[in-house]
């Protein structure tokens, strides 16, 4: 089965009312929230979203989507009920003029920002997917953790269906993931030392805490909480943990701080640690800086992490760097 473009199938393809203006796929897809959507022609992306292959396309006032079903006699134009899926994804409930707006009126740097970078909003994601994808993302990039994501749903996850030269497979469960040969087979694949927080995590929250219910319960939980018990599992630390609370617990307030974020406040926003002087990241530095950009921001502070985030990638050779040999001072700027 080919991959469908709308120009050649039109009667396949739903659409949504979206201004580009509230939603980019062209920056959001590549933004290093999913690891999941690929351009496999022109424009046209496609992913695996709820274990159904989806390819989605915009012009300016439209969202244009058709979905691969696992049974191929029933492929093309997505149902009410999974359109209400893609709106959930995407969070078209929220209106990003709105934040936009909000934003700039408390932040001169976010207002020139976002003059160039219109249409990054963040995605609702999977818990269980958000989770190992991020363990996947420790000192990685983005290219480098998508790899890795892809050849982890190859190895353990369902297969869904064929498109052209391209299989495409759904996440894996937890169960798949807790396996004993799991940790073994995954450092074959190129995951290294995240091979073994992969499998110890899906373990732990398998024996330790009853399961899938423990961590989609998270989203119900104070955002301190969630972030607290994330931070028990293996492989997960700080920033990992604000990641998962932000893209898939609904905690819109959660700001992870990596070396991006570390460089932008001090280069955009002239901040200065008050806790830490060493140099490099540190938990209480980071809460620090977190709790910087949710004052200024507001309870959608994870949201304008994510456009500045986005745009700090859009510098050349950003998203191709390991975060360990990016230098912690301002770009341009030695030291």
């Amino acid at each position: 089965m080919a991959h469908r473009t709308l120009a050649s199938t039109p009667a396949l393809w739903a659409s949504i009312p979206c201004r580009r203006s509230e939603l980019r796929l062209d920056l959001v897809l590549v933004s290093g929230q999913s690891f999941r959507w690929k351009e496999q022609s022109p424009a046209h992306w496609s992913g695996v979203l709820a274990d159904q292959v989806w390819t989605l396309t915009q012009t300016e006032e439209q969202l244009y989507c058709t979905v691969y079903r696992r049974n191929k006699s029933h492929v093309g134009k997505p149902t009410p009920e999974e359109l209400q899926t893609l709106r959930q994804y995407f969070q078209l409930d929220v209106s990003l003029a709105q934040l936009y707006n909000h934003w700039s009126s408390v932040d001169p740097h976010f207002q020139k920002v976002a003059q160039k970078f219109q249409g990054v909003r963040l995605l609702r994601q999977d818990p269980v997917e958000c989770l190992f994808s991020f363990i996947c993302s420790s000192n990685n990039n983005i290219t480098r953790i998508t790899g890795m994501v892809e050849r982890l749903c190859q190895a353990f996850g369902p297969l869904l269906i064929q498109l052209d030269d391209v299989t495409y497979y759904g996440f894996p469960t937890l169960q798949a993931l807790a396996g004993p040969k799991v940790e073994a087979h995954l450092r074959k694949l190129g995951l290294g030392y995240r091979a073994r927080y992969v499998s110890a995590s899906a373990r732990a929250i398998l024996e330790e805490q009853g399961g899938l219910p423990w961590l989609q319960q998270l989203r119900e939980a104070p955002y301190e909480e969630a972030h607290k018990a994330l931070c028990t599992l293996p492989g997960v630390g700080p920033k990992v943990a604000d990641c998962i609370c932000l893209m898939a617990l609904d905690k819109l307030q959660a700001v992870p701080v990596d070396i991006h974020m570390w460089q932008i406040a001090q280069c955009d926003y002239n901040w200065n640690s008050a806790t830490s002087q060493a140099k490099g990241l540190s938990p209480p530095a980071n809460k620090e800086l977190g709790n910087f950009f949710r004052n200024l921001w507001g309870p959608h502070a994870g949201w304008a992490q994510a456009v500045l985030f986005c745009a700090d990638l859009q510098q050349p050779r950003r998203a191709q760097e390991p975060p360990a040999k990016r230098r912690k001072g301002c770009r341009g700027q030695e030291g």
